[in-house]
């Protein structure tokens, strides 16, 4: 086994199959040696687990977890993309959309759900710029959707 899928494992987590496309798009774009990773939610099996909005329907903790299976589902694509998880050079930046009810803004501490588990899965090429964006809706009325850009060893 490679090792990131490995420590993927040792987190007692489970790579699952890359998210299809729910509308008309590509689920990743490369070009040269960056990877482009359309948004993703948190999926299971093509729907949602959960859904609603952070501050009204969606605790931050369910929110931190959401944020956390839509990177996984990312990590997912990315494999699909390049085959081995350890081509990974460095995850260069990840943006967060939080679906937020009125006057919740705690968007950053959701958003670390994905942070948090790409450092724990990638070491120091986990480590990211970021953005973290409150927005008023997402599709399927998922609370959160991950999209990445990742830098792939040259070959």
């Amino acid at each position: 086994m490679v090792q990131i899928e490995k420590r993927i494992a040792e987190l007692g987590l489970e790579l699952p199959p890359a998210p299809k496309p729910v509308a008309t798009y590509v689920p990743y774009v490369k070009v040269g040696n960056l990877l482009f990773v359309s948004g993703q939610g948190p999926l299971v099996e093509g729907k949602p687990y959960i859904t609603g909005k952070l501050g009204k329907e969606v605790s931050e903790e369910e929110g931190y977890k959401a944020a956390e299976r839509a990177a996984l589902n990312c990590i997912a694509i990315i494999k699909d993309a390049i085959g081995d998880l350890d081509k990974v050079e460095r995850i260069v930046k990840v943006t967060g959309f939080v679906a937020s009810a009125e006057n919740f803004n705690r968007q950053p501490w959701v958003v670390n759900g994905a942070s948090d588990l790409l450092v724990k899965i990638f070491g120091e090429k986990g480590k990211h710029s970021r953005s973290a964006i409150g927005v008023n809706e997402l599709p399927l009325n998922i609370p959160v959707e991950i999209e990445m850009i990742v830098q792939i060893k040259e070959e």
